[in-house]
């Protein structure tokens, strides 16, 4: 249900991927995988996305939101100017970004995924990434891409231990060649985690918030 939700929203198609269902992104789009699991938790999520206009103004985005089971925060009102707070399809809350904002211009309809952490996990995935950070303030951080599109965001908090990590798990991929090389990449710049196998293997940020590592 989640992902025929977001499917429709950032006009992309779902593509099976074992049990689950990925919205394959692109160089300026991060990609979203759906998969199987228990229900929505009764806490927030550490994950939170960001539409922006990109082509589509702020009140269609939210009519097609609501269209597709999703459902405005609160009162429902939204004053001029305001960013709207909504929820998906399975009541993950997610925001629709007011269509003259300046900080996600030009980012893509996934504007920005905000994430739970701290700073030290923020410049942890700069440095992997090799992306820029582009906002700081406080604790809070944001990186992205030098190609522009889609922004990750840390919160500059520290992840409650007793929360489930596995509601957010960051996927990346390498070339086979050079998969060696990366696993041990990650381990110097602070991933930790078990000793890697032949194609993938599960490691765990500065804040212990499992990813995952494969070769393609």
């Amino acid at each position: 249900m989640a992902a025929a939700f977001w499917a429709v929203i950032l006009g992309r198609t779902a593509v099976p991927l074992g049990e689950d269902l990925v919205l394959p992104g692109s160089p300026r789009q991060l990609g979203l995988r759906f998969a199987v699991g228990d229900g929505h938790p009764a806490t927030e999520n550490r994950l939170h996305l960001h539409l922006t206009y990109a082509g589509r103004a702020q009140a269609d985005t939210i009519a097609a939101a609501v269209s597709l089971g999703g459902r405005v925060a609160g009162s429902g009102n939204i004053p001029p100017g305001s960013f709207a707070v909504m929820a998906d399809a399975v009541g993950d809350e997610f925001c629709v970004i007011e269509d003259d904002n300046a900080y996600l211009a030009g980012c893509g309809p996934l504007g920005e995924v905000t994430i739970e952490g701290t700073v030290a996990v923020a410049e942890f995935w700069a440095a992997v990434l090799d992306w820029p950070v582009v906002w700081s303030e406080g604790d809070e951080r944001a990186i992205q891409s030098p190609g522009g599109g889609t922004k990750l965001a840390w919160s500059g908090d520290a992840v409650e231990p007793d929360r489930t990590n596995e509601r957010q798990e960051f996927v990346l991929t390498v070339p086979a060649a050079e998969y060696d090389v990366e696993v041990a990449r990650l381990q110097a710049r602070g991933a930790t985690g078990p000793e890697a196998n032949a194609d993938r293997v599960e490691m765990r940020d500065p804040d212990g918030v499992a990813f995952e590592l494969r070769a393609i």
